[in-house]
């Protein structure tokens, strides 16, 4: 019977009347060793058509479609375009690789460059993973110099051997703000085999409100976060800390510490980060309130897993606006689920809807979890855009920041489903907590609304 079924299959394809197309043998043009070796394998996955990170660039990056939408074509980020950039310029030479927003947007060995020069340029590419390559960065830049053609081979492919990824240079200072705030914690120890988390407040003593513009993190290497809280306009005397006084979250012993957990209750944020470093601005005509005399709580936690003691030490700059350039006024969002339970040795999903009282933009989001966190997931709910996923991580260490150029604008009576999947590999159940071994789930986001 198997014999018969074959001999049929045969007949059939004997009896078709199209023949198959032809088979290209020779060796791979470099645009097509570019789009089939490393855009399939590392952009596809947001940039596919219909995905809303597609939609957000207006990019898709699928073999159908990548070549007529990077070469030649205008970036949909107004500030990019605004500075004579295409997302591949065909100039040629070192003028078309300096007017090639793929290559602004991929080239992490100049990221300082990048954020520092170009804050609106959103964030560096592939979003929320390593970077490319050595090998593929050089491939590319390669093929931009040659005139990114779609024929022909001009690059050459033994670049690709080098599989070593760009490192961060060591921790360093950040440079004071021209016009700004510079705040500092440490340096610290962190004892061996702890997580250590304190607060420390610093009060900002201008005589006028101020408005932020431009946040700048630098952290040494061992930092779970960095927070900076400002307090709820109702609390209570008491509960306002002394300047400059270090309050651990937890004794040395592990316990914790419960005045400095009540006095969390009354926190109000800011901004933060869990990468190393961290530079984000708003897009102009943005910028975030700071009334005089506020109180800023600077909140660092460090895990330290070695027998040795190591060292922490957190700067931050918050870069002051022209107030009278300012039209919307940016806010900070926690969307946080305290009430779950993961039980031991299981996989759970975890799921929660948010929905909002008013018209949003949304500039950034940002997820927060700890160590068991598989995979962290948010869809717009509500609206025509129901269902459609806007951000994702599977790394709970450095989770992406993904900023929308233009914003992310939500009506009133949508929001966010955020759904979160587990793995308690434990022998006891785990629940909302403040160590790394425990679990959060939370979403933070920068918007301004109307």
């Amino acid at each position: 019977m198997p014999i018969l079924i074959l001999l049929s299959l045969l007949a059939l394809a004997g009896c078709n009347s199209e023949a198959p197309a032809p088979v290209e043998t020779g060796p791979r043009s470099t645009w097509g060793v570019i789009q089939e070796d490393i855009f399939a394998a590392r952009c596809v996955g947001c940039h596919a058509a219909g995905t809303s990170f597609a939609n957000q660039s207006a990019l898709v990056l699928t073999g159908d479609a990548a070549y007529a939408q990077l070469v030649g074509a205008a970036p949909d980020n107004a500030s990019a375009a605004g500075d004579g950039l295409l997302r591949v310029s065909p100039a040629a030479g070192l003028p078309g690789l300096l007017k090639s927003y793929l290559w602004e947007k991929i080239n992490a060995p100049d990221q300082a460059h990048f954020y520092g020069d170009h804050p609106q340029y959103g964030a560096l590419m592939p979003l929320g993973g390593n970077p490319l390559t050595n090998g593929e960065l050089a491939f590319i830049r390669a093929w931009i110099e040659a005139g990114a053609p779609e024929t022909g081979q001009v690059a050459d492919p033994a670049l690709l051997a080098d599989d070593s990824y760009y490192e961060r240079p060591p921790f360093a200072p950040l440079p004071e703000p021209e016009d700004g705030l510079q705040l500092h914690l440490g340096p610290f120890d962190v004892p061996p085999y702890f997580e250590r988390e304190f607060f420390s407040m610093v009060s900002f003593d201008s005589g006028e409100d101020r408005f932020i513009d431009r946040f700048e993190i630098s952290m040494q290497s061992g930092s779970h976060h960095f927070l900076i809280y400002t307090f709820r306009d109702d609390t209570p005397a008491e509960r306002l800390p002394a300047s400059s006084e270090v309050r651990e979250l937890r004794d040395a012993d592990g316990n914790y510490v419960f005045d400095t957990v009540r006095t969390m209750l009354f926190h109000v944020p800011i901004v933060g980060s869990q990468w190393p470093f961290f530079d984000f601005s708003f897009p102009p005509g943005v910028a975030m309130r700071l009334p005089a005399g506020s109180r800023l709580d600077l909140n660092s936690h460090y895990i330290n897993r070695t027998g040795e003691t190591t060292t922490g030490e957190v700067y931050a700059n918050l870069h002051f606006a022209n107030s009278s350039e300012v039209v919307h006024e940016a806010q900070i969002f926690g969307l946080s689920n305290v009430d779950f339970t993961l039980p031991a040795g299981k996989v759970t999903t975890l799921t929660e809807e948010y929905q909002f009282r008013e018209r949003r933009h949304i500039m950034q989001l940002m997820s927060h979890a700890h160590e068991h966190m598989l995979e962290f997931r948010v869809e717009i709910a509500g609206g025509a855009r129901d269902g459609e996923l806007v951000y994702v991580s599977y790394d709970w260490e450095h989770p992406p920041i993904l900023e929308f150029d233009p914003p992310l604008v939500l009506e009133r009576g949508e929001g966010f489903k955020v759904e979160a999947t587990y793995d308690n590999w434990t022998d006891r159940d785990l629940g909302f907590g403040f160590l790394s071994e425990d679990e959060m789930m939370i979403l933070y986001g920068f918007y301004y609304t109307e």
